[in-house]
């Protein structure tokens, strides 16, 4: 048996205003591009790990080496490159090198507050 879609229509349809019918197109003419809906998905994405998460926070509170952030999350070092690498090539964190250590920080402050603001989110009451 197959269903049919509910369209639903709110009470303000049969009433909507040239206005109102002018900033909804202005709306959707101004609707983010697709191509950045999915960067800014993939970035979510990233950020969906909590493995990523614990990393990224570590970073926010100092520059570290890959040694330093192995001790602190307690993971190998295959491990660790691992998610460097991927948080590397999404712009989030960058490499500096000093000899033959490599240290990482936060790409730049928008990485930072993105973080933040959503700690901040989640521990609001």
């Amino acid at each position: 048996m197959k269903q049919e879609a509910i369209i639903e229509e709110c009470s303000h349809c049969n009433d909507a205003t040239e206005a109102s019918q002018q900033a909804l197109a202005r709306m959707k003419q101004e609707l983010i591009n697709n191509d950045t809906a999915l960067s800014m998905a993939e970035i979510f994405k990233a950020l969906g790990d909590p493995t990523r998460v614990r990393l990224i926070y570590a970073l926010l509170q100092k520059e570290l080496c890959v040694h330093d952030i192995c001790e602190v999350l307690d993971m190998t070092q295959s491990a660790v490159s691992h998610q460097l690498r991927y948080l590397r090539n999404m712009r989030i964190v960058k490499p500096r090198k000093v000899g033959k250590t490599v240290f990482y920080s936060l790409d730049d402050y928008h990485v930072e507050e993105i973080f933040r603001q959503t700690h901040q989110h989640l521990t609001h009451k």
